[in-house]
């Protein structure tokens, strides 16, 4: 389950407008409420029975010992009672399977309420918290031109990945379709780059664990973090070997501790991992179609935490703090962004977007999202901790963010860092792995780095 039936069963106000808040239908809340009070009422009454099916059985057998005839009126009345009883209890059985099905199936369908200070609404009413950094502007207006000067205007990063071999966009269609690019020469470089300085940042610095996962997860990792039922027709399906192509590192890795009990000394738990990224949803028809802001994959760095319920609220502002690092290490201003509710997700209580601008495009793109799901999906994984040696387990809660997605990210780089002759300027952080600069180079280029 997700809710936990306490929480539906004393606060189902609260659930019913948190499903509400984020567009869904809040029916499934009643749906379950009658569920619950059904299944109550058949164990109890089950319980009662087989009470009265053994005082059934204890009668029978003091009134064989006390000299009635086994095959005696008295003793055959107590026994059609007790079978009666018996098939009553059968009966009550099979509804009740049947009853907690249909209630785990709506409890699944129940979305995670949103945190209070979380702003109630759609897109518009989500709330930039900080920005860093300037945007660059889309038109230069000095040093531009092929004579150095004249107004220069910036290109997509589609354009400027094509002229320097770094993008192949129509082979990827050819090759599996459109939403599926491929990196070329420096283009392939620079993913290699940016994974393997991003994990190198986060195991270094932020203590996390690498984790290097499958690619693919079965329908139990799926349901754990709430691709099923929310998202089961975004993924990508074996259906021969009913296993799905990860839509994100969340999966794998917050699995891991599924049906776990984690001592209060290991808390909290820090990882990190790269996977490549298949969606089969890549937007509205006919936007962003061109370039690789919107594909069906993509590669991302993902940080997934395990950590005490009293402290995973500071654990979302820190995680942010951590992906933020690499935005502003990779000189892209950004802003930050709490998401309202309608535009937050199925699981999530609470989240930040982190979205850099393109100046190429002339758009905010999001490059991360953090997130804090409280225990919703620790309790949908059975993933428990120990707050002090031999105590009770209880849940604990659950965090991830993209540290960083990689697609939107290069595009950013391109677009930021190109040059008027046509060149990238290469992050400073990146130039161990890819030098100081991608293409031609020119006096004009080399007199404007943007790092």
């Amino acid at each position: 389950m997700s809710i936990g039936l306490q929480r539906l069963r004393d606060d189902a106000d609260r659930v019913r407008q948190g499903a509400i808040d984020k567009g869904e239908d809040p029916s499934v809340v009643d749906a379950a409420l009658r569920l619950d009070a059904r299944r109550r009422s058949l164990l109890g009454e089950g319980d009662a029975l087989r009470a009265e099916r053994n005082a059934l059985s204890k009668r029978i057998g003091d009134a064989i010992r006390g000299g009635a005839s086994p095959q005696g009126d008295e003793v055959a009345a107590l026994r059609r009672s007790s079978t009666g009883a018996g098939e009553r209890i059968a009966a009550i059985d099979a509804e009740l399977v049947a009853v907690e099905a249909e209630l785990e199936d709506a409890l699944l369908r129940i979305p995670n309420p949103a945190d209070p200070d979380v702003p109630v609404g759609g897109e518009d009413d989500s709330v930039i918290v900080r920005t860093w950094g300037e945007p660059a502007r889309h038109e230069e207006s000095t040093g531009g031109g092929a004579d150095g000067s004249g107004p220069w205007v910036r290109r997509p990063h589609w354009e400027v990945g094509e002229a320097l071999g770094m993008l192949d966009l129509p082979a990827g269609a050819k090759i599996a379709g459109s939403g599926f690019p491929v990196y070329r020469g420096t283009g392939a470089a620079l993913e290699r780059a940016l994974i393997d300085w991003f994990i190198g940042v986060h195991t270094r610095e932020h203590g996390m664990t690498e984790i290097w996962p499958p690619a693919l997860v079965n329908t139990a990792s799926a349901r754990g973090t709430g691709q099923i039922p929310d998202k089961e027709d975004l993924m990508y399906a074996v259906t021969r070997d009913e296993l799905y192509l990860v839509p994100t590192a969340e999966v794998p890795v917050t699995n891991l501790h599924r049906d776990e009990i984690i001592e209060a000394d290991r808390l909290p738990i820090r990882y990190c991992a790269y996977t490549p990224c298949f969606r089969r949803e890549a937007g509205a028809a006919g936007k962003d179609t061109r370039g690789i802001l919107r594909v069906h994959q993509f590669d991302k760095v993902e940080m997934v935490l395990f950590e005490r319920p009293d402290a995973s609220g500071a654990a979302l502002e820190w995680l942010t703090r951590a992906a933020e690092t690499l935005l502003q290490r990779l000189g892209l201003a950004y802003r930050v962004k709490l998401m309202a509710t309608g535009d937050m997700g199925f699981v999530q209580a609470k989240k930040y977007d982190l979205e850099v601008w393109a100046p190429g495009v002339e758009r905010w793109l999001e490059v991360s999202s953090v997130s804090n799901f409280r225990d919703y999906q620790a309790r949908r994984m059975n993933i428990r901790w120990r707050p002090e040696p031999g105590g009770r387990p209880e849940i604990l809660h659950t965090l991830n963010g993209s540290g960083l997605a990689l697609a939107r990210t290069f595009a950013a780089i391109l677009e930021v860092c190109q040059q008027p002759d046509g060149s990238v300027v290469v992050p400073r952080v990146l130039r161990p792995f890819l030098g100081e600069r991608i293409g031609p180079a020119s006096p004009a280029a080399a007199a404007r780095p943007t790092d």
